[in-house]
């Protein structure tokens, strides 16, 4: 991967740099999960100003950051590589939070 590559790159309030690439984004947004292809704003969104962020019961390396926009949330699901970086591994709506460990709620 390139840095051509990336399309957005984020930093969260976790202080981790998120980002994702055209390549990766383009599977998220025909493959598993096409209705996320109008809300690229909100998945930025999601990572630089989360409603909320859960470490995964499963991985701990695995954060979902939820931010609300109306009736859904958009909830992006990341892997932190470390405490420095990250990248996007899905984006969906979703009108529940899941389980896991709350790290973070916005004020």
């Amino acid at each position: 991967m390139t840095a051509k590559d990336v399309i957005f790159e984020v930093r969260t309030p976790l202080g981790v740099s998120v980002r994702t690439t055209s390549d990766y984004w383009k599977i998220i947004t025909t493959i598993k999960h096409p209705v996320m292809v109008k809300y690229r704003k909100e998945v930025k969104s999601a990572l630089s100003d989360p409603d909320e962020i859960r470490r995964s019961k499963q991985d701990p390396r695995v954060h979902l950051y939820y931010k609300n926009i109306g009736k859904v949330s958009v909830c992006v699901v990341s892997d932190h590589i470390d405490s420095k970086e990250g990248y996007i591994i899905t984006a969906y709506l979703t009108d529940r939070i899941k389980e896991g460990e709350q790290i973070y709620v916005k004020d």
